[in-house]
């Protein structure tokens, strides 16, 4: 049996190939996510057949695997084509796979070859762990692809599992990701309950039928997800597909959940306003009223807003939040309050710049656990690890690591969070481990949590400067930041660009 970087080398050197014709390396993912679907199902038809399993196809045979691996030339790429419009209709797993999908190979003999190379592996035999790894490395290039936007759905690996070993997810719990990009969530905590819990098959099958969920609102991307879940054994079977297509900020669906672990786009302007009639505002809302949301076109606030309300009470949260989110006033000031309010505001980690695809991001993670309403504050404390200040981390040169975050989980203190212990303090200002009281937080100007204390050693002593490549990336970054800051003021000032 071939491993996992023989398997990604042979997928790679034709991917090549196909690049020659113009073909991207996302496009080329779709097409292998098509056909290994295909492929996959009908091997477990196979084993159904032979009495191995209680496995149910739900592809029409006209359109399965063996409809295909049998034709060639123009007949294969039209009878793909059909095949890809068919199984794209309706509703459930397999059109969440294939909606909207398109033939983008369009030499008859190039299709034939990518056909017989998926055809040349037996993919139920290998492991979970082997057809994961394979699809996570193609899924890593594709998150690399920033001509089509797809760095925006993937989150480094390193900071996921940081935050999933903080978090600590249990057998009993059920875990939701609203932006769900390529799953990079839900299958670092599926591989850590599995990992950490000895499970009875009851367990295994809620694990992996039921326990898991997510909203992605691009098509693209979620049919990469819902087939990564698959590679990794979750999910197979069912009729319905564990990641939706939608917009998750756009209504509240009423299902709750213990544990919210997501990481949503960046960008400040949604694609409409919340309209909930408390400020009496004429305009009319292109989605459903969210009762009881404060009104911002900011989709970074409003997902905040809708994590808190699809939480069970008690319910965890681990977000990963622009700057913006924290200092911003007017109704960004109101949830922030709230949110002190109604849940239990204990943990911020400050990011360093450099570690997304899109440039000029500065990041932290917000964590929080839903409360009962009381009327007073549930939190009591802010906890503020800075792994930003004097840290210079770049995709390629010099990618974050996961024992970059091994200080922060170690003061996190996952096993008991109310003993903690700070390494800042006026003997030490130099510690990245702080803790704030209510009363800070609230003195604080517009209920600001952009907090800072570390002294930036690049501007006092040139001497301790970064490399200069690092330098001109984050310079470059930043104004590119700024770019954006302005062309969505100019857009809300209803600013024409060719003005």
């Amino acid at each position: 049996m071939k491993t996992a970087d023989q398997l990604v080398q042979k997928l790679k050197n034709y991917r090549n190939v196909l690049r020659d014709d113009g073909m991207s390396h996302t496009a080329y993912v779709e097409q292998l996510t098509f056909l290994l679907f295909l492929k996959m199902d009908y091997e477990q038809m196979l084993l159904a057949s032979q009495g191995a399993s209680d496995y149910r196809s739900q592809i029409p045979s006209g359109y399965s695997w063996a409809s295909l691996e049998r034709l060639e030339g123009v007949a294969l790429e039209e009878h793909y084509r059909n095949v890809l419009q068919a199984l794209g209709q309706g509703q459930g797993l397999i059109p969440t796979i294939f909606r909207k999908a398109q033939n983008q190979i369009q030499d008859p003999a190039k299709l034939k070859r990518l056909v017989s190379l998926i055809g040349e592996e037996t993919w139920t035999g290998m492991t979970t762990d082997l057809k994961g790894e394979v699809y996570e490395e193609l899924l890593s290039d594709y998150g690399q692809d920033i001509k089509s936007g797809a760095g925006q759905y993937f989150t480094p690996r390193a900071l996921i599992q940081a935050i999933v070993d903080v978090m600590m997810p249990q057998p009993d719990d059920t875990i939701h990701d609203p932006a769900a990009g390529t799953g990079g969530f839900l299958l670092t905590a599926y591989s850590y309950i599995r990992n950490q819990y000895q499970l009875d098959r009851d367990q295994i099958d809620k694990l992996r039928n039921h326990a898991l969920s997510g909203v992605e609102i691009v098509d693209q991307t979620a049919r990469m997800c819902v087939m990564n879940l698959y590679l990794h054994g979750i999910g197979i079977g069912l009729s319905d597909s564990p990641i939706q297509v939608a917009d998750s900020i756009a209504k509240d669906t009423g299902t709750r959940f213990t544990m919210v672990l997501t990481n949503p786009p960046f960008g400040k302007k949604s694609s409409f306003s919340l309209e909930n009639g408390s400020n009496g505002s004429d305009k009319e809302s292109t989605v459903p009223v969210r009762e009881g949301f404060f009104e911002t076109s900011n989709k970074q606030l409003n997902f905040i807003q809708h994590i808190f309300e699809i939480l069970t009470i008690n319910g965890r949260a681990a977000v990963v939040v622009p700057d913006n989110v924290l200092f911003e006033g007017g109704a960004g000031e109101k949830i922030r309050r709230r949110l002190l309010r109604q849940a239990d505001v204990h943990t911020l980690l400050r990011l360093p710049t450099g570690i997304f695809y899109k440039p000029g991001v500065k990041a932290n993670v917000l964590f929080f656990d839903k409360k009962t309403d009381t009327g007073d504050y549930n939190t009591s404390e802010l906890w503020i690890y800075d792994l930003r200040t004097n840290m210079h981390v770049t995709l390629k040169q010099n990618p974050l690591q996961r024992s970059d975050l091994d200080d922060f989980v170690g003061g996190y203190n996952p096993q008991n969070r109310f003993r903690r212990q700070a390494t800042w303090s006026e003997d030490n200002p130099e510690g990245r481990w702080r803790r704030y009281s209510l009363e800070e937080l609230l003195a604080r100007d517009k209920l600001s949590l952009d907090i800072f204390w570390l002294r930036d050693e690049s501007l006092e002593d040139t001497a301790n400067l970064p490399e200069p490549s690092v330098l001109a990336r984050e310079i470059l970054d930043d104004l590119q930041a700024a770019l954006e800051q302005f062309a969505e003021i100019a857009d809300e000032l209803g600013i024409d660009e060719m003005e």
